[in-house]
């Protein structure tokens, strides 16, 4: 199993391989001085991702965070501010790495590529990164209290362009862009002389074209 969480004190992961997944043991309550996009903890009760972090010094008063926390149940998302010194209890996430396979109609169904144990993460917990869903690219499925809760994406992806808008004749400025639909149904700005059918790198987190791929 790989169970994600960071040492409170130390601030690094520490990590044990044991049959295709990684154990990480969970430290419990970390001081918001620890706070940082990416890790999971309990607030009101339910457990949220911590999206967004600002440390906020003013001239006068206490320091405080400002955060951004995703509800793993409901994906909402809500704005909270702590002060600074606040005690925060991470939560353990179980986390398995598995390749998209396919949609049945309500859940995106990911295969573990050494038990071929299934996992189907419904559509609301996918949300708008369904367009970064690849047929055979591995991704991170979390879990908690044994259900799918998240899918962390790798950081790009290569897909194969469907359709691209004809290039206007003429126009040869190196920074022009047009629109273009690829094989996940991503719709991705890319250079003119991008063509329906060549491969291209798209970036999962801002949704941008980043390279064309060699053939």
């Amino acid at each position: 199993m790989l169970w994600d969480f960071f040492w409170a004190d130390m601030g690094v992961e520490a990590i044990e391989e044991c049959d295709g997944w990684s154990k990480i043991t969970p430290m419990g309550a970390i001081n918001t001085a620890q706070l940082k996009k990416g890790i999971y903890i309990i607030f009101h009760d339910e457990p949220h991702l911590v999206t967004e972090v600002t440390f906020v010094s003013p001239g006068k008063g206490s320091a405080f965070y400002r955060t951004k926390l995703k509800n793993l149940f409901t994906g909402r998302v809500v704005e909270f501010t702590y002060k600074s010194g606040e005690k925060v209890e991470e939560v353990l996430v179980e986390t398995h790495e598995a390749s998209y396979s396919y949609f049945d109609g309500s859940a995106y169904v990911f295969i573990e590529p050494r038990t071929f144990e299934q996992y189907a993460v419904p559509a609301e917990v996918i949300g708008e990164d369904k367009v970064f869903l690849k047929e055979g690219v591995l991704y991170r499925i979390k879990f908690y209290d044994n259900k799918p809760v998240g899918v962390t994406l790798p950081k790009s992806i290569a897909c194969v362009v469907v359709e691209a808008e004809n290039s206007v004749k003429g126009d040869t400025a190196t920074s022009a862009t047009k629109l273009a639909v690829v094989d996940t149904g991503a719709k991705v700005q890319v250079p003119l002389f991008i063509k329906a059918g060549e491969e291209i790198t798209i970036s999962t987190e801002t949704g941008e074209y980043l390279s064309r791929r060699n053939n």
